[in-house]
């Protein structure tokens, strides 16, 4: 059996550390949306260092894991960048529509019991699988 699950076990358990470090640390949830739409809209200018500081952890923690864990990575991307492209915007868009994205709703959210974040992962998780079907097995494009 291949151990790739244990690699999203740890991310996941992360991810969920991460959320209750920010969640204790200064009261407010960790949603990656949220936080960089607050540098967008120039609504979160107040805390703009703590927000530029964990958009920055996103990209050089795992920079610095590299050398510590020498895997090769596979994304499995497509090469086709205009779906690449479409599928990011509509990703943004549909995390504005759901006033949040996978992180703020699906591990903040449902840990803190929140209603709103139940749903909204019932709802992101059914219209990811509706896109895999539609794209992979009847569009064939990825």
């Amino acid at each position: 059996m291949e151990m790739d699950w244990v690699w999203g076990l740890v991310g996941g358990l992360m991810i969920g550390l991460a959320g209750a470090v920010f969640l204790l640390g200064n009261g407010r949830i960790m949603g990656a949306s949220g936080i960089i739409g607050g540098l967008v809209d120039r609504s979160g200018l107040s805390n703009w260092q703590e927000r530029t500081a964990f958009l920055a952890a996103l990209v050089v923690v795992p920079a610095l894991m590299l050398p510590i864990y020498n895997v090769e990575v596979q994304t499995n991307i497509t090469d086709n960048m205009v779906l690449v492209v479409a599928a990011g915007l509509l990703v943004g868009i549909g995390t504005r529509l759901a006033n949040g994205c996978t992180s703020g709703h699906g591990v903040c959210g449902i840990s803190r019991f929140s209603l709103r974040g139940m749903v909204a992962t019932v709802f992101y998780l059914l219209a990811g699988g509706i896109a895999m079907v539609l794209f992979r097995h009847v569009l064939g494009v990825i």
